[in-house]
């Protein structure tokens, strides 16, 4: 595996680049404005890919009947263990104990019931942003919380073949959106039986490879079929005038992806932020503005140039910290564009501009080029993190031989294991429990830069003749 070496762990990182903070319930945490503007920046790039494919957003509430989850017997079975459950409010016990919701099909197919009647009232493409909760024992902050951000979509449909499409497409939204916009490189495919969302026909994944050499599950797309309809018993009017139940999906990502963000881009000065989803695209640092108000004027003169293009920029007056302590804060902070303006480059009539993926690398750059340079340097710091990451990704994977040899450069490289697998759940646990590693999903085909499998008769567990392209890795 090769890693970049880093002078702070994970947790470290979060904290001193302003992201987040532990809160006082365990496992929960304070998302800071620094890290929430990604988050918002997510939400915005998503909510403009969800729209293309016309989705609209609603809010459902967060308290859900316990019984509602007891309707479904392998949904409440999944989220049982994960369950928060309130039994008092107003100083009086609940008749019914009432559910934090740790995903919403129950409460959203309550009221699909009573909204879908007719044909014509499909399909149903809706979506919410939301907080959900989950009772977890190992938590890491962003990574795994038992409190947390998200958007999960939820849709319902007149046939299998339209939730089929469906549950594909937004497997295709999420691909596109983690290497376009947060510059990962990902691999989607479909998950196995032991893996799938509980109550789901089928779960799809996109995959990503960490720094550190494990795998995260970033996003997830599953076809729903008509087991929520069944159980809640929605049924609309057909076309032939008989009675029929709608095919459903759901999909969703959520703050975790702010781990996958970290763990992917940083480098040994701090975090990188992809240009796309950064609160903070350009920041102007003035030097010497006590000494020269002309220094500031041209920076502020810079500042609304860079507005007026829609670039999310901030001129940093700060004046009780040096310049060299602003040049490390925002290295941290992963701000992928740096303007310094101090007296010499005034007089020259230009800026010294830095880039954060390239740092150590400062051009002096014409006051007047500024804001023709800055809109294409940020697409160009977007491409080359991609392709940063893609090369990373690639030349992680590994197509071992034999099982031994899977084992052995799983403990001392880590990275993605791709090989045959015979498609049962008992050698499926055998791998997880031996080795701690999980298949991430199974590729969808060869057209994702990877490899074929090796040696189809030999490697791992062949005990029914089956042998399934598998992609292996530990993961968060």
């Amino acid at each position: 595996m090769k890693q970049e070496k880093n002078t702070r762990t994970y947790e470290e990182l979060v904290l001193d680049a302003g992201l987040a903070d532990y809160a006082p319930v365990r496992g929960c945490m304070v998302i800071k404005p620094y890290g929430y503007a990604i988050w918002e920046s997510i939400q915005d790039v998503l909510n403009a890919r969800f729209k293309k494919e016309g989705i609209q957003n609603a809010c459902f509430p967060t308290l859900i009947p316990e019984s509602f989850l007891h309707r479904e017997k392998d949904h409440v079975e999944g989220f049982q263990p994960q369950c928060a459950v309130v039994t008092h409010g107003g100083g009086k016990e609940l008749e019914e104990p009432l559910v934090l919701r740790p995903t919403s099909e129950t409460i959203i197919n309550e009221m699909y019931a009573k909204w879908i009647q007719s044909y014509r009232d499909l399909p149903v493409l809706m979506n919410q942003w939301a907080n959900v909760f989950r009772w977890e024992m190992r938590t890491k902050i962003f990574l795994r919380t038992m409190e947390f951000l998200w958007q999960e979509g939820h849709t319902a449909h007149e046939t299998a073949q339209e939730a089929s499409e469906m549950t594909i497409t937004m497997l295709n939204v999420y691909r596109d959106f983690l290497r376009e916009d947060l510059g990962l490189y990902c691999i989607p495919g479909e998950k196995t039986p032991r893996e799938r969302f509980a109550g789901a026909e089928e779960t799809h994944s996109v995959e990503v490879l960490l720094r550190d050499g494990k795998g995260l599950q970033a996003g997830t797309s599953h076809n729903l079929g008509q087991n929520f309809s069944k159980v809640f018993n929605i049924q609309f009017q057909d076309r032939e005038q008989g009675m029929s139940m709608p095919y459903q999906t759901s999909w969703g990502v959520s703050t975790r992806l702010i781990g996958a963000l970290i763990l992917g881009h940083q480098d040994e000065k701090g975090l990188i932020v992809p240009p796309r989803v950064a609160g903070i695209q350009t920041v102007i640092l003035p030097i010497g503005i006590h000494k020269d108000p002309a220094i500031l004027e041209a920076a502020e003169r810079i500042e609304r140039q860079l507005q007026d293009l829609g670039v999310r920029v901030h001129c940093d007056k700060r004046e009780h910290v040096t310049p060299g302590w602003k040049f490390n804060e925002y290295e941290l902070k992963g701000v992928p564009i740096r303007i310094e303006l101090g007296k010499r480059d005034l007089d020259q009539g230009c800026v010294t501009f830095v880039r954060r993926s390239t740092l150590g690398q400062k051009e002096s750059l014409p006051i007047d080029h500024v804001a023709d340079v800055v809109p294409k340097a940020l697409e160009e710091i977007q491409s080359n993190l991609l392709e940063s990451h893609k090369s990373f990704t690639l030349e992680n994977t590994h197509y071992p031989k034999t099982l031994g040899e899977f084992k052995e450069r799983l403990e001392a490289e880590g990275g993605l294991h791709y090989m045959y697998w015979d498609g049962q759940d008992a050698s499926e646990e055998e791998i997880q429990a031996t080795t701690k590693a999980t298949i991430r999903c199974l590729p969808n085909g060869p057209e994702h830069g990877l490899n074929e499998p090796q040696n189809k008769e030999d490697v791992i567990l062949t005990s029914t003749g089956k042998s399934i392209p598998a992609l292996f890795a530990k993961s968060y």
